[in-house]
């Protein structure tokens, strides 16, 4: 009978009608969905936690290198160069992290999305060091799929050899974590704190809530939970942040720079192109540095600030050991 549609179950055994096989269905998504949030919540305590990356200690001839030129590539080599090169930082066999920001639905001459030459220049050094894998990954704020191809950086990337690939629900534990820090069992994905080597690749934008996005800030993008409940507080939050995840490297990608309307931009007159790229070892020296270019003092950025008090890094850009490089 049309209104007596029946469905036979081989494995029960049941014999359904149409309103009592919705009903089952109903029931079952609900049960998937109920899963999933339960088991999320068996991680946190289960007392599976994500311990701290121990970071690689690395002594370079400078601490911080800046390199201009018209070739985004080759500047990001000069500068890494500059350093005692990416051998310094990738040992063979390693498994490397790229972290670049690949947030937003933007291309590149919109000065959203970290550079894609940046990121593929960064993927071919680490392998030429003798890196093992390379991962290229970001939490993204836009849809993934839509970033990750406009950007440019999953088609750089790829070129270059990376294994290019979006974030999984299933893989963010909370830290481990002092119990007293703002940061104590955030959601942090599982491949961001598993690797040998993590680079860390902003690219210099203007931020309406922090003032600026830099090495510091582009740490969000391994975190998952609320980003508005992160924002709040968020100066000690990204010094926990930095000094849980410990980057062995940060590029700042300065090739264009969003000087208006950050984060996302999309208006090519809020661009300036600035054609440099900043490295150091120091999350916070590189993010001082890459503060002038705005015009801002370090101490004028809340969250550098912060995270020089906190002690991941200086900001003295006055005492620091700066090597200038034009390519």
């Amino acid at each position: 009978m049309p209104d007596r549609i029946r469905f036979l179950d081989r494995a029960w055994g049941t014999v359904f009608t149409r309103k009592s096989f919705l009903k089952f269905m109903g029931a079952l998504v609900a049960f998937i969905a109920g899963s999933r949030l339960f088991s999320g919540r068996a991680l946190a305590v289960s007392g599976r936690k994500l311990a701290p990356r121990p970071g690689r200690e690395v002594s370079t001839a400078y601490d911080l290198a800046v390199a201009e030129g018209k070739n985004p590539g080759l500047i990001t080599r000069k500068a890494v160069d500059a350093l005692g090169g990416m051998k310094k930082f990738v040992k063979p066999g390693d498994i490397v992290v790229v972290k670049p920001n690949i947030g937003w639905d933007r291309g590149p001459e919109q000065a959203a999305c970290t550079n894609p030459e940046v990121v593929g220049e960064l993927v071919k050094m680490c392998f030429e060091a003798g890196a093992k894998v390379v991962k290229v990954f970001d939490n993204t704020c836009n849809s993934a799929k839509r970033t990750y191809e406009n950007s440019g950086i999953s088609g750089a990337a790829k070129k270059a050899g990376a294994t290019v690939f979006y974030v999984s629900d299933w893989k963010f534990y909370p830290a481990r974590m002092p119990a007293d820090y703002e940061m104590a069992d955030w959601p942090i994905y599982e491949d961001a704190v598993k690797c040998d080597c993590f680079i860390n690749v902003p690219v210099a934008k203007h931020h309406g809530l922090s003032q600026l996005t830099l090495s510091l800030k582009n740490l969000m993008g391994v975190c998952g939970g609320s980003r508005g409940r992160m924002h709040w507080g968020i100066e000690r939050k990204l010094a926990e942040l930095a000094w849980f995840i410990k980057p062995d490297l940060n590029v700042i990608d300065a090739n264009r720079i969003l000087l208006r309307h950050g984060p996302t931009g999309g208006n090519l007159a809020d661009v300036e192109e600035r054609n440099t790229v900043i490295v150091s070892t120091d999350p916070v020296l590189c993010d001082a540095y890459a503060a002038t270019l705005f015009d801002f003092r370090p101490q004028d950025i809340r969250h550098i600030k912060e995270a020089a008090a906190f002690g991941v890094g200086s900001m003295d850009i006055k005492s620091a050991k700066i090597k200038n490089i034009n390519a």
